[in-house]
């Protein structure tokens, strides 16, 4: 294991949120945003209306920013982030997660959970010195992000969808 459970949660989610803004947007209804937080097992209040739902979509780029970013300016980004949500980590355990860590109160409102959770995680992989795990699709049509943790490095593509997309794409330039 790389990360920490929590932390390869939070990137995961983290990462699976930046790119539900990418065509087609996955993320427009409460209910997308309630199958995505299930998902992910988001644990905390959740109000299910639709200003949270917006403030869950206003962070989306803000996420992309973070995990695109080089690793001096994530630094400086994380450390905006938990500043601005008054970040106090704490160790908690709740359903089949023994100890781990949040930063902020479980009743915060869910976009700041989510930043906060995404910022703690990125700690660890500055730390670590690990950002070369994260990345942009290889696929040329696609922008999503690339959340690498398998161990030899060789994840390239979003998604499944992207990588046949490729290696279709490069069997028939080889028939041609």
């Amino acid at each position: 294991m790389l990360f920490t459970h929590d932390t390869e949660a939070a990137l995961l989610a983290a990462v699976a949120l930046a790119n539900s803004a990418e065509e087609p947007d996955t993320l427009t209804t409460t209910g997308e945003l309630t199958a995505f937080l299930d998902a992910h097992e988001f644990t905390g209040a959740r109000i299910g209306d639709q200003a949270e739902l917006a403030g869950v979509r206003d962070l989306r780029p803000r996420l992309r920013l973070l995990l695109t970013s080089d690793r001096d300016d994530a630094a400086e980004l994380v450390n905006l982030l938990l500043g601005e949500e008054h970040a106090l980590p704490q160790l908690v355990r709740h359903g089949d997660h023994d100890w781990h860590i949040h930063a902020v109160a479980p009743d915060a409102p869910l976009a700041t959970r989510m930043a906060v959770e995404a910022a703690m995680a990125m700690i660890d992989v500055i730390r670590a010195d690990e950002m070369s795990r994260l990345g942009v699709c290889a696929d040329t049509d696609c922008n999503g992000l690339v959340l690498d943790l398998s161990r030899n490095r060789s994840r390239r593509f979003c998604s499944t969808t992207c990588g046949n997309r490729a290696a279709v794409a490069a069997y028939r330039a080889r028939q041609r």
